[in-house]
């Protein structure tokens, strides 16, 4: 007997509801997605605004930049973090981002179901879904990704509908701007869309070009709403401009040689596409193809295309497959949203009640830290990369960690060169900030030059982290 789906199996609603539970149930039980070097800096920041009643403007956290101008540009998103962080520890900072997920896929689901319906949905939800995986990381471009899906799914709708996108967008963008840095795109995705309608629209163009135009600069202005101004508007450009960046992991481009959905999902559009002999619009491939570029030039940037990419491909995959369009109408879906409630309330009140420790990892060198003595644990440090976050976290001063924007171009290129290492600066180093002690992760090449440089011993090692101090100190 052929396995049958009732109707309302594949109802929009449903599909969503069904999205975001999912999403929820995977982001809050996978502590994995804490295992972020950001995430115990942005929970610091957070408590340093909630505590002083201000936004950060200089560096409290470091030792070598102490006192530095520094834009924390993700101010609101550090207060959520660790807002969820105190109230109810790791447990709720994995429902805040679980709850972030949810509705991110949830408003996925509902937007790509005016084009797509049934197994296309289904497939087209699956891929994006898992080109989002390996950058599931409590840091706050994550809190941004509802917005992003917002505004781009506004933009396709306007468009679809051939009108200027409402104004109801507007506070999204705004919001958008004080969470995270990637509200930039959203902006630079008015263009391609604003010409599209300029080269449709041959009638009453003149119009066409003034709503857009009038829409772009209301833009401009609502993400200009945020601490900072026109310079929130310039730190992404200065940051992405940083060569250095290409070194960091988070920053790297995307490695094929491992598995990468991001593969399978592009092969599966084109192949749909191409052997249908469908097209898409000019200035929508000119959009797909810059963000895949920053895809491939950024793995973080994978989350962008993901969530951006099937809403563009939505209807001419929908052409391809010969899928008719239609209106999500109202339903009457109470049962399926009170199932939801319940499911989610449920799941997270089994979250909370199940014991989260963090103990030692890549970027969590718990034990190694617990080791150092009391009277030294606050006295300069030289310390990996990815350890800095977890220092801050508990109040101790790095000598650098993963702000980037913060240290400079310079700066990070030296420490990234010491730690190859090259041992003439890394003496000169350890000299010039009276370092008393270093912490570097297991596998990092300057372990192997502490071991032999003069003057210095290994304190504590383990497989994650080994402690160096100078002679002398126990």
């Amino acid at each position: 007997m052929a396995l049958s789906l009732p109707k309302s199996f594949w109802n929009a609603r449903a599909i969503a509801l069904a999205a975001a539970a999912a999403a929820f149930a995977i982001v809050a039980f996978t502590p994995a997605v804490l295992n972020d070097a950001d995430t115990y800096w942005h929970i610091a920041a957070g408590r340093w605004m909630i505590d002083n009643g201000a936004v950060l403007r200089i560096d409290p956290f470091s030792y070598t930049f102490a006192g530095h101008p520094w834009q924390t540009h993700e101010w609101l998103s550090e207060i959520a973090m660790a807002l969820a962080y105190v109230g109810a520890g790791w447990g709720g900072l994995l429902i805040l981002f679980g709850a972030t997920g949810a509705l991110t896929a949830g408003l996925l689901a509902r937007h790509l179901s005016r084009r797509l319906s049934g197994l296309s949905l289904l497939v087209t939800l699956v891929l994006s879904f898992a080109c989002l995986a390996g950058s599931l990381l409590a840091r706050p471009l994550l809190l941004a990704l509802p917005l992003l899906e917002i505004w781009a799914a506004g933009l396709v709708i306007a468009r679809g509908k051939g009108r200027a996108p409402p104004w109801k967008l507007l506070p999204a963008m705004t919001l958008w701007a004080n969470l995270h840095a990637s509200f930039l795109v959203g902006l630079v995705l008015i263009i391609p869309f604003a010409l599209e309608a300029a080269m449709d629209d041959t009638q009453t163009r003149t119009k066409t070009i003034e709503r857009w135009v009038l829409f772009a600069v209301l833009a401009l202005l609502a993400a200009l709403l945020t601490p900072y101004g026109i310079e929130g508007l310039i730190f992404p450009f200065r940051l992405m401009a940083m060569p250095s960046l290409n070194l960091i992991s988070e920053w790297a481009p995307t490695n094929f040689q491992t598995f990468q959905p991001l593969g399978f999902a592009v092969a599966a559009a084109l192949y749909v596409l191409l052997s249908r002999g469908v097209a898409v619009k000019s200035w929508r491939v000119v959009i797909l193809l810059g963000l895949l570029y920053l895809a491939l030039a950024h793995v973080r940037q994978q989350m962008l295309i993901a969530i951006v990419g099937p809403l563009i491909l939505a209807e001419p995959l929908a052409q391809a497959l010969k899928i008719s369009s239609r209106e999500n109408k109202p339903s009457n879906g109470f049962a399926a949203v009170l199932i939801f409630a319940v499911l989610v309330a449920a799941l997270g009140v089994l979250r909370l009640s199940l014991p989260l420790a963090r103990g030692d990892g890549v970027t969590t060198p718990a034990t190694a830290l617990a080791s150092v003595p009391v009277s030294l644990v606050h006295t300069p440090v030289l310390n990996d990369y990815a350890f800095g976050g977890y220092l801050i976290f508990n109040d101790v001063r790095p000598f650098i960690d993963s702000r980037a924007e913060l240290y400079g171009e310079k700066f990070i290129g030296r420490y990234l060169q010491m730690v190859r290492p090259d041992k003439p600066l890394l003496a000169a180093t350890l000299a010039k900030y009276h370092v008393r002690w270093t912490i570097f992760a297991a596998d990092n090449p300057a372990v192997g030059a502490m071991d032999t440089m003069q003057g210095w011993h290994r304190l504590y090692a383990d497989r994650w982290a080994v402690v160096h101090v100078r002679d002398g100190v126990q």
